[in-house]
């Protein structure tokens, strides 16, 4: 075996040269990496003793994809194209033997081998458009050729990769191997040679182009189908249009397009918030002050308390990861109901094709439901998901400490309330913690972990595992009023029924907010949320709001009444305008002295964005959160903040602290202390920095 660098080595296997990349842990494409494969395959080229050559990788995969770190770096030669260059013209067959994972460059190199193998756990994908980006290395002008235009927009513009089978029925690979996979595809490589096979060159080939070139409209059509999903973001276009390209220009040509609407993307704002994104959701796992070895309790058995909205969904996580769930209501009424709905919610799954009848079978059986919290003595964890009232949740939290096993882990999704107080009507708080699931829980993958003054570094450290393990993204906060996501919420919501009293339609508020990125304005959200919700909630604290009480008490309680803030057709999602309510906020208005004016479509957005922002930075200030990153996390993943703008503190930065910073002294002016920028705010604006210095 010769070493060709650090990460690549050669060696003739027989007739079969076997070029083998070693780049732990997921053999990303560095440079040493690029520069051992090529010289990997030049050395099989000169030596006389082989026929064929086969590209495989040590660990558990293939080549993932490049390597993140060099982004925004000089480019450091060989070049990945010059790299798929030598391999594409290999006067010896090469055999790409795939593993693991072979995503973004890591399938474009495959691209570039004459074939390609697979064992049946391999995935194959160009997911470059979720950094923003697309396939910089001949993805788009390659993939169109070996699997036709349309599979290619959905992987290239999705980003999702396939499995093996998939992969070999749609012609992109050309064997599942079962067994060894290098001494597979060795076996495949002598194949080839011995059945006298051409080598394929992909960018050689356009029969699969030719659908497209007699029916151009499957673009469109194309575009049309994910109009929804990829609203507002830059790539996927880009991506269109460079598998456009591939149809309408000869490849060279289309290469260089590729690289026109790549280096497009990769100057753009979209795509730097979206790689800024990608470290922050990996940062979020990391708890500053716990330690990566500190042990963790083991989590066999999950307890769900109340069945519920909420408790049915965080049970479908546990269910759904094979882990039993034992739930409790308090009469065998509600309890049939609850577990009906999880029923209900798995079988629709299976209708859509999205799940097997035997997955949905499985899970049911792992669920158990009962009236009596004694059923719950030997679970590992217990999640209390009743309703929002302190005494009530301190009751059954004592009750639970008596009953459950030492070690158990318990646990509480409030939203709002102080989980210390909570851990203190035990005799075990520093195994109490707030584990905040979004709404579907069983959707949403936000987890909002919130540790109080005494949860233990072994009880945070398990939880954060555990969320990874039910397929959730958890970020670590402290106990305050609303925790992270739903305090700087509370900010949004105070201004957009402000702006409403003062002279902005309702209707004008929710479509900026939605034409910013939001999946939908306040007024929106709070109807199809249920405006009774927020109503008992202020009740509780002896709160009013003019507008939102008065429509609440003509029973307007949103989507599922038909009326709220805006009226709804039955059977119709689609909100409308409603002159009653207008008719409510004009009499509040008059109630309070306001003067109605017009209300600029620039000053609705500042004035529910820029509070959020001043918010998130007491929250720092205070050590709620760890990270200005934390927060971005929690705003995207919980709330639906787009994630080409990064989050809410990655957009201040975008924007610039100073002019946030401005903004908010205007405001003060105007309206009063409210808005006096917090004092850590302050600080970085006035000294030119952003909250990524922090």
């Amino acid at each position: 075996m010769t070493a060709i660098t650090d990460f690549v080595s050669y060696e003739a296997q027989g007739s079969v040269g076997v070029v083998t990349v070693n780049n732990p842990p997921v053999n990303a494409l560095s440079v040493g990496v690029r520069a051992g494969i090529k010289g990997g395959v030049e050395a099989a080229i000169a030596d006389d003793s082989v026929s064929a050559v086969v590209l495989a990788c040590e660990g558990r995969t293939f080549i993932a994809g490049a390597d993140i770190t060099e982004f925004g770096k000089p480019p450091m030669e060989p070049g990945l194209h010059e790299v798929i260059g030598v391999i594409e013209s290999s006067s010896k067959p090469v055999v790409a033997a795939i593993h693991g994972t072979a995503l973004g460059g890591g399938l474009e190199t495959a691209l570039g081998c004459h074939y390609r193998v697979a064992n049946g756990t391999a995935k194959v994908g160009l997911p470059e458009v979720k950094l923003g980006l697309l396939p910089g290395a001949g993805g788009t002008q390659r993939l169109p050729r070996v699997v036709g235009i349309p599979m290619a927009l959905t992987m290239i513009a999705g980003g999702n990769p396939i499995g093996a089978k998939k992969a070999l029925e749609v012609g992109l690979i050309s064997e599942i191997i079962e067994g060894d996979l290098t001494e597979g595809a060795i076996a495949f490589a002598k194949k080839v040679v011995a059945e006298g096979r051409p080598l394929v060159k992909i960018s050689d080939q356009n029969d699969k182009l030719e659908e497209a070139k007699s029916n151009p409209a499957i673009f469109d059509d194309f575009r049309k189908s994910i109009a929804r999903k990829s609203r507002n973001f830059e790539a996927p276009e880009n991506c269109i249009k460079a598998v456009e390209g591939s149809v309408n220009l000869p490849f060279a040509e289309g290469l260089k397009r590729e690289r026109e609407l790549f280096m497009e993307l990769m100057q753009g704002e979209q795509s730097k918030a979206q790689q800024y994104f990608f470290f922050s959701e990996r940062l979020a796992n990391k708890i500053p002050d716990v330690p990566k070895d500190t042990p963790l309790i083991d989590i066999n058995t999950a307890g769900i308390v109340g069945a519920g909205t909420m408790g049915g969904g965080i049970a479908m996580n546990f269910l759904q990861a094979g882990i039993p769930v034992t739930i409790v209501e308090t009469t065998q009424e509600a309890l049939d109901k609850g577990i009906g709905i999880i029923e209900a919610n798995y079988a629709a799954t299976v209708s859509k094709g999205r799940m097997k009848q035997e997955a949905m079978d499985k899970c049911m059986s792992l669920l158990t439901g009962t009236t009596s919290l004694e059923d719950l003595a030997d679970v590992d964890i217990v999640i209390e998901a009743i309703f929002e009232n302190m005494d009530v949740k301190k009751e059954i939290f004592g009750k639970l400490d008596a009953i459950c096993k030492d070690g158990a882990i318990l646990a509480t999704n409030t939203s709002t309330l102080d989980i210390d107080e909570i851990g203190e009507a035990t005799k075990r708080p520093e195994y109490v913690i707030g584990l905040h699931f979004f709404s579907p829980a069983n959707v949403m993958k936000l987890l909002e972990e919130v540790r109080t003054k005494k949860t233990s570094a072994t009880v945070m450290a398990t939880c954060m595992a555990l969320a990874k393990r039910i397929g959730k993204v958890p970020a670590m906060v402290g106990v305050c009023d609303g925790f992270v996501g739903n305090r700087m919420l509370a900010q949004r919501g105070e201004q957009a029924n402000k702006l409403i009293l003062e002279g902005a339609k309702l209707e004008d508020v929710d479509r900026v907010l939605f034409d910013f990125g939001m999946p939908m304005g306040p007024f929106a959200m709070s109807d199809l949320a249920g405006n009774d919700v927020g109503w008992r909630i202020r009740q509780g604290r002896g709160v009013t709001s003019p507008v939102a009480d008065a429509i609440c008490e003509l029973g307007r309680f949103g989507q599922k009444t038909g009326d709220g803030y805006y009226h709804y057709e039955k059977g119709s999602r689609t909100p409308q305008p409603d002159p009653i309510v207008e008719d409510i906020i004009v009499k509040a208005a008059r109630d309070a002295g306001i003067n109605r004016r017009e209300v600029s479509d620039e000053e609705i957005l500042k004035r529910c964005i820029y509070p959020m922002i001043n918010e998130a930075a007491k929250i720092l200030e205070e050590g709620i959160a760890a990270r200005a990153s934390d927060i971005d996390v929690i705003w995207v993943y919980g709330y639906g903040w787009p994630i080409y703008r990064g989050g809410p503190l990655r957009y201040a930065d975008h924007i610039g602290l100073e002019n946030i910073y401005n903004d908010l002294l205007k405001f003060k002016e105007e309206h009063g202390d409210e808005w006096t920028p917090a004092p850590l705010l302050e600080k970085l604006a006035k000294e030119g920095k952003g909250f990524k210095d922090l």
